[in-house]
Parts: structure tokens; C-alpha cells; sequence
């Protein structure tokens, strides 16, 4: 975390000027103006999760200006440059459980929907399709579409979009697909409500994916691979 957090300042400190000075949005005119600007995104996702408020990144950006210029520092960086990891702990952690008990009662209601079953471990699923194949193990390679969501419904990923299958070794995914996917037959189709234990916990999988986030997702058996 402290290399990203660093790569990040050190980004900013190059485009802070412009940033600063820049009265509203840019206007991105050139190709240059573009790639700036893609750089800015690019920045933006290793802050996602200390969740910034206009008057909190006004505050980094102060900092960020003060540095490239060389102006006085305004706090002491050896004092509270290691604060900044805890800043970024407490901020994930704040989110995290906020996004579990929303999560929580997400999963409620989807294992009380008709065909639902939760398993010991907390995932909940639903077959939409019973497949007629062979059921993969977790040492197996399988070829899916899936199309996956967040609670609310935002899609962060998804294969069927894209018009290509994925393919993958399903001991080297996100537990909840390693279960679950194991439950499926080829051929068949379920729904997986996977709780943030399940999927990518505490850190999530900025910016799309909240820390602590329950995510939803449709799942196509197409084929176990062989090797």
C-alpha cells in the first residue's frame, strides 16, 4: 500500500500545476490534454478508498502544490507521512462494514428467493439452468460467460458484454466462484450472491468493486477444458 500510495503522490506532484491553476474542467483539446487527463483517472484509483470529500482532496491537492513548488511545508512529513497508512485503514475499514450490512441483508433476501440455497460458507445460489454435463473440480480449467454486479445492480464486469467466453482455473479465482462453479453442471446456468468473505473482503477491488462489497453474479457453465 505505502508503494501505491507513493507512486500516486508522486504522480500527482508532476500534474499538480495544472490541476491547481486550471479554473473549472479542462478543455482536452490535444492528445496530450487526453493522456493527462487519463493519468489523473489512473491517480484517482489509488485514492479511491481513503473516500475523499471535495474539502478533503482540495486539502491533498493544497499539499500536492505546496510540494512541487517547493513552498513551506505546512506539517512536519516525517511526523505525519507514516499517518497516512492509518488514514487509509481506517477510511477501508469505516467502508467496509458499512457495505457488509447492506451486503448482509442483500444476502438475506436472495436466500429466501424460490430455488435458493445457502451453503455453510455463506454463498448463496441459485440454479437458473440445471446443466446435463459433467461437474468440474477445483483443479479443473473451465471456459464460462458470466456477467457480474453489485447489489445495486451496476455492472462491473461481464463476459456476456464483451461477446467472448472466459476461461480460467478455478482454484485461481475468488473463492465464491471456486465453490460454487464446482456445484454446476456443464450446460447449466446459476446465480451466485457471494458475500465479501467469499469475494474480495476488506480491500474490495477499487474503484469499481467497494471494500467489503456482496457481488452478484450470472454464471454459464460452457465447458470444462481439457488439458
Amino acid at each position: 500500500m505505502r508503494a501505491v500510495i507513493a507512486c500516486a503522490l508522486g504522480i500527482l506532484l508532476v500534474g499538480a500545476p495544472a490541476l491547481a491553476q486550471a479554473p473549472g474542467a479542462p478543455a482536452l483539446k490535444t492528445e496530450d490534454d487526453k493522456t493527462l487527463y487519463a493519468l489523473g483517472l489512473l491517480v484517482s484509483r489509488s485514492l479511491t478508498n481513503f473516500n475523499l470529500t471535495e474539502a478533503e482532496l482540495a486539502t491533498v491537492l493544497a499539499g500536492v502544490g505546496d510540494g512541487v513548488r517547493k513552498k513551506e511545508q505546512k506539517v512536519d512529513l516525517q511526523t505525519y507521512g507514516p499517518k497516512v497508512q492509518a488514514l487509509h485503514a481506517a477510511r477501508v475499514a469505516a467502508s467496509s462494514e458499512g457495505e457488509k450490512k447492506a451486503g448482509d441483508a442483500f444476502l438475506v433476501k436472495a436466500a429466501g428467493e424460490k430455488g435458493a440455497t445457502k451453503t455453510p460458507s455463506g454463498l448463496v445460489m441459485t440454479t437458473v439452468k440445471p446443466g446435463t454435463g459433467a461437474s468440474p473440480a477445483a483443479t479443473d480449467t473451465v471456459k464460462v460467460h458470466y456477467h457480474g454486479t453489485l447489489t445495486d445492480g451496476t455492472v462491473f464486469d461481464s463476459s456476456v458484454d464483451r461477446k467472448e467466453p472466459a476461461t480460467f482455473p478455478l482454484n485461481r479465482v475468488i473463492p465464491c466462484w471456486t465453490e460454487g462453479v464446482q456445484k454446476m453442471k456443464v450446460g447449466g446456468k446459476s446465480r451466485l450472491v457471494c458475500p465479501a468473505a467469499l469475494a474480495y473482503g476488506d480491500q474490495g477491488a477499487p474503484p469499481k468493486i467497494k471494500p467489503g462489497a456482496t457481488l452478484v453474479f450470472d454464471v454459464e457453465l460452457i465447458e470444462i477444458v481439457k488439458q
